[in-house]
């Protein structure tokens, strides 16, 4: 019943978003990408009053989760992670409507789909995930040691990119056209059904999105296997994750050192999964969420400062 009852407040807000906050035709503005991003944000955390009641009611309950004080707890925590760990996948959307020159104005429309397509693909894998460690207690080292290596990836050297360069195996799935109608998916060029760019670009945001799963799961797993508490979680950050795009498109690039933030992040979850049977080191729950937060709040804070610095060159908009 719950669940059903998440399930319809996930639909309503989504209607919410594309019926109220993004009608056709609206120029989503920077004021506006903000005034949303906090209704999401704020949202967010409305809900963790929900889950707190929930928990507290005796409404949903989980053998792992001993109080209402802890699901709140690890409701929030598992939100800020998936929303630090979202940053580099606000970088990698940018650069795929870069290399399909899709227009600013009908990117909404891809976001939209690609956060429907997020929320189906999480539920999956994160009732796989669950399940797995449940099954199987030797899975928290594969995600451990698979968080650990995400980490370690992050540290080299960033390849430069031109932003026109694009996949060349979506064409031969995909009859792909060159020309862009508006918000339009397909169109008919010269008798055929052909797919635009934007619809090349919403492919493209599916599969990064899976391949950003295989971190984010594994990282909220870290602080409870709850399934209510993590699928709620992620869902809430994906469905703000549209609106801060846009807020933050402008500025990503100021936010570089923001990647050690999320790289001390997923370190301390790995070593969390890592060390969960060492008797003698033992990660004390109320940690994290200090942890994650502060984490955050320095790379932001270094990130500004050192965009601010009269050395660094201009940042340009993406």
């Amino acid at each position: 019943m719950i669940w059903t009852l998440l399930i319809v407040l996930i639909f309503i807000l989504m209607a919410v978003d594309l019926l109220v906050l993004n009608k056709k035709g609206k120029h989503i503005t920077n004021k506006r990408a903000a005034i949303e991003t906090i209704f999401w944000v704020s949202t967010a955390f409305l809900f963790s009053g929900v889950i707190y009641w929930l928990y507290d009611s005796g409404l949903m309950s989980h053998p792992k989760t001993a109080s209402a004080a802890q699901a709140y707890y690890n409701y929030t925590t598992g939100y800020l992670i998936e929303l630090s760990l979202s940053v580099d996948n606000l970088f990698v959307i940018a650069m795929i409507f870069a290399s399909f020159k899709i227009h600013p104005d009908n990117q909404h429309k891809a976001l939209f789909w690609g956060i429907i397509g997020a929320i189906l693909l999480r539920g999956i894998t994160i009732g796989l995930g669950v399940k797995l460690i449940e099954s199987f207690e030797w899975m928290t080292y594969v995600f451990g040691g698979f968080l650990l290596f995400t980490a370690l990836k992050m540290l080299r050297p960033e390849k430069e990119e031109t932003g026109e360069k694009k996949p060349s195996w979506i064409n031969k799935i995909f009859k792909i056209s060159k020309q862009s109608e508006g918000d339009k998916f397909w169109i008919m060029e010269e008798g055929v059904r052909m797919a635009t760019p934007l619809f090349a670009a919403l492919v493209m945001i599916e599969l990064t999105d899976l391949l950003f799963a295989l971190d984010s799961i594994p990282a909220i797993i870290s602080i409870t296997e709850d399934p209510f508490i993590v699928f709620s979680s992620n869902i809430f950050a994906i469905l703000g994750l549209r609106s801060m795009y846009f807020f933050l498109a402008n500025m990503l690039r100021k936010f570089h050192y923001l990647k050690y933030s999320v790289f001390a992040i997923l370190v301390y979850v790995a070593l969390k999964l890592l060390l969960i049977d060492v008797e003698f080191f033992h990660f004390m729950e109320w940690l994290s969420l200090p942890f994650i937060g502060l984490s955050l709040i320095v790379g932001i804070l270094v990130s500004l400062k050192k965009s601010e610095s009269p050395d660094d060159e201009p940042i340009e908009e993406i």
